[in-house]
């Protein structure tokens, strides 16, 4: 019965109560009967929670379900996709390592990388990811290879099993971001990878209403992040998070499949559109990762045409709101102009290939046909080409 996500999202819970949604456990610490029980517990011989900024019942139903989802061995909440971005890169790096790194990353993670890995003696080398020799030739040397496949902004895919060879190979640890693509729609671990991180505030939460992230991984990646980040970074997520993140997960897979039905229609017509030069999704242009992708979500970049007012159109969007984030009911949108605004420096990674033509827009539940209606308005506004 539990092959299917759909089937295993909504039973595979432990349920004593027969109640259909898991309590949520609100408590900071849980305490012993005797100091033979707790002695039991400091010594590993038990798993039972101990204090709420380690295991938490709600958290840890949470990330088991992620786990099975990935295909992982175990799974690490924290309360932001930093925080497991963070706990996942620590756990491998120390002073003096080499992180090769795709670019056009998600731009935290590359201000991460530039702003306070290079002060722990970190260094990080970036390349285009869909060059996979290019990426393999990098990897000598490297303790580290960071891969986000669909990239933000410029969408780019990465051959994910030919890559994971051969990092495994030379003994570099892979980590993935998978928060475009969600474990409905690849599921990296399989193809190689060691570790998965998620910002868990978009797509697997799906409400915008919490801030969180997870890292999922085998025994021995996720022992590390047990071992030397978990503890220390203080990023836990509380219990309330957990039980809404599970409620998300329950529709994940409904979710992802109407926001993917609502996009294709507007990526058809927008590819046709006399205002728009390009449009980046992997739909669209497959690359050498599209093969790992079992289906795609709702977020893609536009590039309008030469003439068309970027900040005019933009402004001109009513359903389409000017935000950071996706994943959520909601649609979005932000212009690159403020993503490279907000870039580390000259020849930063936004500089390669991204344009100040261009928007990021994420699809939510609204109608197709009125979102259609919303962009085609706004492209007017912001004046046609020739």
């Amino acid at each position: 019965m539990n092959d299917f996500p759909e089937t295993m999202l909504v039973h595979d819970q432990p349920n004593p109560w027969q109640a259909v949604v898991p309590p949520i456990v609100q408590t900071s610490l849980f305490t012993f009967k005797t100091v033979e029980e707790m002695e039991a517990r400091v010594r590993g011989e038990t798993t039972r929670p101990v204090y709420s900024r380690g295991d938490n019942p709600t958290v840890r139903e949470f990330e088991r379900k992620l786990a099975t989802l990935e295909g992982a061995d175990d799974a690490r909440a924290f309360s932001s996709g930093m925080g497991a971005i963070s706990a996942a890169i620590l756990s491998v790096v120390k002073a003096g390592d080499k992180v090769v790194c795709v670019r056009h990353v998600y731009p935290d993670t590359y201000r991460f990388l530039e702003k306070l890995m290079t002060r722990l003696g970190v260094s990080a080398q970036y390349l285009d990811g869909s060059d996979t020799d290019a990426l393999i030739d990098s990897l000598p040397g490297a303790k580290l290879l960071y891969l986000e496949s669909p990239t933000s902004w410029t969408m780019e895919t990465q051959d994910l099993p030919r890559i994971a060879k051969a990092a495994r190979a030379l003994g570099v640890v892979t980590i993935i971001d998978n928060s475009w693509a969600t474990p409905i729609h690849q599921q990296p671990l399989t193809h190689g990878i060691d570790m998965v991180v998620h910002s868990a505030s978009k797509y697997l939460s799906g409400h915008s209403d919490i801030v969180a992230g997870v890292v999922a991984g085998n025994s021995e990646r996720m022992a590390a992040v047990n071992d030397l980040s978990y503890p220390y970074l203080g990023a836990k997520l509380s219990p309330m998070e957990g039980w809404l993140l599970l409620r998300g997960l329950r529709t994940l897979p409904m979710r992802m499949a109407w926001q993917w039905s609502s996009t294709r229609q507007l990526l058809a017509r927008l590819q046709k559109h006399s205002a728009v030069s390009q449009v980046l999704h992997p739909w669209c242009q497959p690359g050498p990762g599209t093969a790992c992708l079992k289906g795609y979500s709702s977020l893609f970049t536009l590039e309008l045409a030469e003439g068309i007012n970027m900040r005019t159109f933009c402004n001109q969007l009513q359903l389409f709101q000017l935000g950071v984030s996706w994943g959520g009911h909601e649609s979005l949108v932000v212009p690159a102009l403020v993503s490279r605004a907000q870039a580390s420096g000259p020849n930063s990674q936004i500089d390669f290939g991204v344009t100040d033509r261009m928007v990021r827009l994420h699809v939510g539940f609204e109608n197709a046909e009125d979102l259609w209606c919303d962009l085609t308005a706004a492209l007017d506004a912001a004046g046609r080409p020739g």
